[in-house]
């Protein structure tokens, strides 16, 4: 059994899955309420959420959300006495995009960044796979981005209107999505992917 953990956005989910079988989930939009929800949610999961593994996102997303739900795997797994692990919050949007439509080749994930920038990286279906480097872009940035013919993400009608490339594809940010995943993707450690750098600059 698999608890996966998905704190990146503004949505807070959780799940329990077994092989390709989601056991339970929940599911909230709390925009930056993670702190308060998580725990409880999890809770909420059969057992408590008792699992033989936790695989939480890594992000890049909110900040808070992301350090959020990756210190909630760490505690439960050093409580539990069972691996933790970490997947990209883009790999995720992408997996749900390839699984809905089986003919999409290659897809744009668009992530909101804060401050009016966008966490860009493709990813293509056969493999299931990154095609670039996660990026965060501007949007005069970003308009020079080589866009695939379908985007997904939260970000999605930003980029296509500033590249004017693109179709939307519905993809929601959903622990249950953990499913569709390759078993390769999601063995990354426990730290966040930010894609950028911190908004607070040192003092000289």
């Amino acid at each position: 059994m698999i608890l996966v953990i998905e704190t990146a956005t503004a949505a807070c989910s959780v799940a329990l899955i077994e092989g390709d079988t989601v056991i339970a989930f929940a599911h909230d939009v709390v925009g930056r309420g993670h702190a308060e929800r998580l725990i409880p949610m999890i809770a909420s999961l059969p057992g408590g959420g008792r699992a033989d593994q936790i695989i939480a996102g890594c992000g890049p997303g909110s900040f808070t959300g992301v350090r959020v739900g990756i210190a909630a795997a760490r505690g439960l797994a050093l409580a539990w006495h069972i691996p933790a692990c970490g997947y990209s919050t883009h790999a995720l949007v992408a997996a749900r995009a390839f699984a809905d439509d089986q003919d999409l080749g290659e897809v744009t994930v668009a992530m909101e960044a804060g401050h009016g920038q966008m966490f860009i990286q493709s990813y293509g279906s056969a493999p299931f796979g990154p095609l670039d480097t996660l990026v965060s872009l501007p949007p005069e940035a970003a308009v020079h981005y080589s866009v695939r013919a379908h985007v997904a993400g939260s970000a999605a009608t930003k980029l296509i209107d500033v590249t004017g490339q693109g179709k939307i594809v519905d993809a929601p940010v959903d622990a249950r999505n953990y499913v569709h995943l390759p078993l390769a993707l999601c063995a990354l450690p426990l730290t966040p992917i930010y894609g950028r750098g911190p908004d607070a600059k040192p003092l000289t």
